[in-house]
């Protein structure tokens, strides 16, 4: 292979790289021969310059063929989801129960929290004894008996992505849409799924703050990730405001629990989860079509199956065996928690969502290096949405922190969040459009 600064300094001066380049680069970024430095400085040379269609693929499928893939010998279609990143965003630990209670295999590889963004495996983490990345045997057979385990990425998956993913987290370049695509989708391909589907997020909690970055995002994954091989769709939904009434991740799990039993279902959350579901039955052929398919899930949920497959695979993944009944005994609290009062009366105009999600950060519950500890107890519960009426003293929410000064700050940093008076807010879909 070329010299990696060669490489880095003809994409810094924005001259196309070669599929071989490309391929040597992640190559020696695996084998540890490309070091931290080099890698973060590909990072921005790309975030800066761009990859064209053919490069984004060529470093797609380098990272893919950097590890293992998987193969599967399932009765049913191997599906997954994808999320770009929100706050409040737990629909992963809802959607793969309901989807394998609709037939459905889901070998979901999740990742760690993002820039401002919580991750799937650091709430899974939360959970008393959840393996959050077993072997890869142990993975098979979840997945077989239970039809779905959601975990983090193994030594042996698409390795260069995970070296990369940590070190974008922290210089700045995780909004790269080359990069993103790439991460994304070598984790998918090396899965070894017959389907796919994105959540791209638009709106102020989002990566791609703008609908129209959020929509080239989504176009980009479904274009590269067809030409992989891999039929995919997806959806843009909104992250204008935390999707979910709680954000961090023992408090998200919570919510999911909530949500899969029926104790409680916002209407938001629901319709994400629904829609993403649906189009996932669909594509793996489960469904003749989206209104078919919300029914099977309606049903699954009704009936408590997919509730009672996310205890299965919390269980078999070495969680407690009656986590779903019993979330509240085994799921970690934070020492303080106590509500955040609106200063003034009013209606909620609008939310800066990613001022939340870096107010879960503050608390301890997100990283500021790859290598921080993260406090699973802390977070944010029963957040208002922009269009609702508070009066002076009513709570924005509740702060969980792990003592009275953190909650404090926290406090603060919610109510700046919030813009409160008297102009009621235009009503977003949370599904904004379909791509592909």
């Amino acid at each position: 292979m070329r010299l990696p600064q060669e490489i880095i300094r003809d994409k810094r001066d924005g001259r196309a790289l070669s599929e071989a380049d490309i391929a040597g680069f992640i190559g020696g970024l695996t084998a540890e021969r490309v070091t931290e430095g080099q890698a973060a400085a590909f990072a921005m040379a790309v975030f800066f310059r761009g990859l064209a269609l053919d490069e984004r693929l060529a470093l797609t499928r380098a990272m893919r063929d950097s590890g293992t893939v998987l193969e599967w010998d399932l009765p049913g279609p191997i599906l997954d989801k994808h999320s770009t990143g929100g706050v409040g965003d737990t629909v992963s630990l809802s959607l793969g129960p309901l989807v394998a209670a609709c037939g459905g295999f889901v070998p979901m590889i999740s990742g760690r929290g993002l820039g401002h963004t919580g991750g799937t495996l650091d709430k899974l983490a939360s959970i008393p004894g959840y393996d959050v990345t077993p072997g890869l045997d142990r993975f098979r057979a979840v997945v077989r008996e239970t039809g779905c385990a959601i975990i983090g990425q193994t030594a042996e998956l698409a390795p260069a992505d995970r070296r990369l993913y940590a070190i974008r987290d922290v210089t700045g370049t995780v909004e790269s849409l080359d990069l993103i695509t790439a991460s994304i989708l070598s984790k998918k391909l090396a899965a070894g799924l017959g389907g796919l589907v994105m959540d791209v997020k638009a709106g102020s909690g989002a990566f791609m703050a703008r609908d129209e970055d959020a929509r080239a995002l989504a176009t980009s994954i479904v274009t590269v990730a067809n030409a992989a091989g891999l039929p995919t769709r997806a959806l843009l939904t909104d992250m204008d405001a935390p999707l979910a009434s709680a954000a961090g991740n023992a408090v998200e799990v919570a919510y999911a629990v909530d949500y899969l039993t029926g104790r409680a279902r916002e209407p938001r959350f629901h319709a994400v989860t629904m829609a993403l579901c649906a189009e996932m039955l669909v594509l793996g052929r489960l469904a003749t079509d989206r209104a078919d398919a919300e029914a099977r899930l309606q049903a699954a949920l009704d009936t408590g199956a997919a509730a009672e497959i996310f205890g299965r695979m919390v269980s078999a993944l070495g969680g407690p065996s009656d986590f779903p009944e019993a979330s509240e005994r085994h799921l970690p609290r934070a020492p303080v928690v106590r509500p955040v009062a609106a200063e003034h009366a009013g209606t909620v105009e609008a939310v800066d969502t990613r001022a939340v999600g870096l107010a879960v950060i503050g608390l301890g519950g997100g990283r500021t290096r790859p290598q921080d500890d993260i406090d699973p107890r802390v977070g944010f519960s029963g957040l208002v949405r922009p269009g609702d009426r508070l009066g002076a003293g009513d709570p924005l929410g509740t702060v969980h922190a792990a003592d009275a000064a953190a909650a404090e700050r926290a406090a603060v940093a919610l109510r700046a969040a919030y813009r409160i008076g008297e102009t009621v807010p235009a009503a977003r879909e949370a599904v904004i459009e379909r791509v592909g």
